[in-house]
């Protein structure tokens, strides 16, 4: 691990607004952020531009940035800390282990922002819109919340909209083209590290809105990943 690393590594240790792998935390958000305020989850949250953008725009929510890599958490942390946002804070730890966290109905939205696409089909189940996932989601979720995504993958963006179609999710929102939408509202407008990068070289941001139900069946993750490894890349991503 390079130095720059190590040192971030130790500050982020000494950041009163970031939890690494905390421990009693279901049911005890209202207490640590002082409000009752709704949560919100940014997912591979990276820099946390996404937290703290949101942070910016909604004082009266609490936002959480959660992702593995502390030295990118680093970065959003010292933002929130630098301007200070009591209302954002970052959580490191893995997403498989999100339910570990909060307590039941605890979060009101959660946030996928460019996340790796994981092209391969091998690798289906890690996409963060896979069920398997949003199955963690909905054990979190208030009944009335909701699911973001915002991504360059042409890939990730349809196979998000197949889960939602072969799940019979709620689409609240469907937007092929964010930067063509001239209605764009403020949210939508926050730009994260890999959205400048334009890693997938579409020059499109696509952008959903999507609600779970019940019907999450297990049965029906073997037709979802027949229809991944039928279904061509359209672009090849990269994330470091």
């Amino acid at each position: 691990m390079g130095q720059k690393k190590l040192i971030r590594f130790a500050e982020i240790a000494t950041f009163p607004n970031v939890l690494q792998y905390p421990s009693g935390m279901p049911g005890n958000w209202a207490a640590f952020f002082k409000n009752a305020n709704p949560i919100t989850l940014e997912l591979a949250c990276g820099k946390g531009e996404y937290a703290v953008g949101l942070g910016k725009l909604f004082p009266n929510r609490n936002f959480l940035g959660v992702d593995l890599k502390g030295n990118r958490i680093w970065v959003g942390a010292r933002k929130a800390l630098e301007e200070g946002l009591s209302n954002v804070a970052f959580v490191r730890t893995q997403i498989d282990k999100i339910t570990d966290y909060f307590s039941a109905g605890e979060v009101k939205e959660i946030w996928i922002t460019f996340p790796d696409p994981q092209l391969r089909t091998s690798k289906d189940k890690k996409r963060l819109t896979h069920p398997v996932f949003l199955r963690r989601y909905q054990q979190i979720l208030s009944a009335d919340g909701y699911i973001h995504l915002k991504t360059d993958s042409p890939d990730l963006y349809d196979f998000t909209k197949k889960v939602i179609e072969l799940y019979n999710l709620k689409l609240l929102e469907d937007i092929p083209d964010v930067y063509a939408f001239r209605q764009t509202n403020p949210e939508l407008q926050i730009v994260t590290h890999y959205e400048g990068l334009d890693i997938a070289g579409s020059r499109k941001v696509h952008y959903l809105r999507f609600g779970l139900t019940d019907g999450l069946n297990a049965v029906i993750d073997k037709e979802l990943h027949d229809w991944v490894r039928n279904e061509p890349i359209k672009a090849v991503q990269k994330f470091d």
